[in-house]
């Protein structure tokens, strides 16, 4: 008999249900936490949500929950241009916060590596969303004007992520 591994042998319906929650959770946050900065950005706590993620799901969750709840909110706004951007660079952000939370053993349970997993993230998102806008408005002046918003989003997640990560992975059989 031939072993053929299927996708549904490699995606759980607990695995679905949690990247669907989790997409969700950030798209709620967005929407409700959100402030335009002039008419070519926004300022959100939805990069909370990302952080949280990858400290509670690991980097393959994080990337699908960061990339599908910040695309739709993209999709879902003024900002539908950047949505395919959005998708690669959120998800990425998530996949490489997941990727350092849980190196070494540490599967998100430490504070000072969760810390450098958020900045490493954010300093990628920072950088993706700055190349995005270079080629979205062709201007760099404009592009740079994004970074310091996206800075405050940096800050923004960590001060949502850093107190909820801990007692949720302790109070959830993830």
């Amino acid at each position: 008999m031939e072993n053929k591994k299927t996708i549904s042998s490699l995606i759980t319906i607990t695995d679905l249900v949690q990247v669907s929650l989790m997409a969700a959770l950030t798209y709620v946050t967005l929407i409700a936490f959100n402030v335009p900065i002039g008419s070519k950005a926004v300022l959100h706590l939805g990069d909370g949500m990302v952080f949280l993620a990858a400290v509670l799901l690991g980097r393959k969750k994080a990337f699908f929950s960061a990339a599908i709840g910040c695309t739709i909110f993209d999709i879902l706004s003024p900002y539908i241009i950047w949505a395919p951007f959005t998708f690669i660079i959120k998800g990425t952000m998530g996949y490489i916060v997941g990727l350092i939370a849980y190196r070494n053993g540490k599967e998100g349970n430490s504070v000072k590596n969760n810390i450098l997993a958020f900045i490493v993230g954010g300093l990628f998102m920072t950088a993706g969303y700055f190349v995005a806008g270079r080629f979205i408005y062709g201007s760099f002046a404009v592009a740079m004007a994004d970074i310091p918003g996206n800075i405050l989003q940096i800050i923004g997640g960590m001060a949502v992520a850093l107190p909820l990560s801990k007692p949720l992975k302790k109070a959830l059989p993830l």
